[in-house]
């Protein structure tokens, strides 16, 4: 009975110690942290924005992922411009009744008007384009035989109208790229229409040849936004007038042989379909 009890008390015993062994690995993992010592949040990110997307449209003044940048084969644009043409007047032959009018000079007045052209892409660097724009001049002799004739240093001949469509190949440098400069050649036609006489000397009558001549060219396109390009170009074109001139009863006779040679300037806003 004595052994019972003294096993009895040793086993008490050693729950006792087992349970403050416990209690104290407890109370030490739950003591609070050291003085000093400071507890750092993490961040946490963001969530990202979903990308812009365009329900498959993209807006006719935007640049998106499916825009094509710069221009190549296939690529058909309209350009509006405005186009000044400034006549070079670089040799003239002024004749009345058959005699030349030595020392007289014929000048041509510039002019501005809109112009509208057609570009197709056949390779990624060669393009062909159509340009058709119509503008007003008015036309005089000056100084020479004839001033002496008509008293006076300026005489003016008539004005006219000009219809000088043009057909250019251009090569382009840079092809899908947004800055693409171009060189070209072509050849240009002159019509003239709705000619009017001046009255001056007595003529009343105006008439000119169809005409035209080569031309050279320089100039790039810039993509703006979207299928929106800027371009600026110039043109140099020879090509000779053949005019004649008379009064109404046909007694007074003038013809004028003249280089207008003009150059063509131009600057507009083109859109790539």
């Amino acid at each position: 009975m004595t052994k019972s009890r003294s096993f009895l008390a040793a086993a008490l015993l050693a729950a006792s110690a087992l349970c403050g062994t416990a209690h104290a690995q407890v109370t030490t993992a739950a003591a609070p942290a050291p003085a000093g010592t400071a507890y750092v949040n993490a961040p946490v990110a963001a969530p990202m924005a979903p990308p812009r997307t365009h329900g498959g449209r993209c807006g006719i003044f935007e640049t998106c992922a499916s825009t094509k940048i710069g221009l190549g084969k296939g690529d058909f644009m309209i350009r509006l411009s405005g186009a000044g043409v400034l006549p070079q007047d670089r040799d003239s032959r002024v004749s009345v009744n058959g005699a030349r009018m030595v020392g007289t000079h014929v000048s041509t007045t510039n002019s501005a008007m809109p112009e509208l052209t057609f570009e197709y892409f056949l390779t990624d660097n060669i393009a062909v384009d159509l340009i058709a724009t119509s503008t007003r001049h008015e036309v005089s002799a000056n100084g020479g035989e004839l001033a002496g004739i008509a008293g006076q240093h300026k005489t003016d001949l008539g004005k006219a109208w000009v219809l000088p469509p043009a057909l250019t190949f251009t090569w382009h440098f840079r092809p899908h790229k947004r800055f693409n400069p171009y060189v070209g050649v072509g050849a240009d036609l002159q019509w003239f229409y709705n000619m009017k006489g001046s009255g001056a000397l007595g003529l009343t009558k105006l008439n000119s040849g169809f005409t035209g001549g080569p031309l050279v060219n320089v100039g790039f396109d810039y993509q703006i936004v979207g299928n929106w390009f800027f371009n600026a170009d110039v043109k140099q074109v020879f090509s000779r007038m053949h005019a004649w001139a008379q009064n109404s009863s046909g007694s007074l006779r003038g013809r004028v042989h003249e280089s207008l040679d003009p150059t063509v300037v131009s600057a507009g806003i083109a859109y790539r379909f």
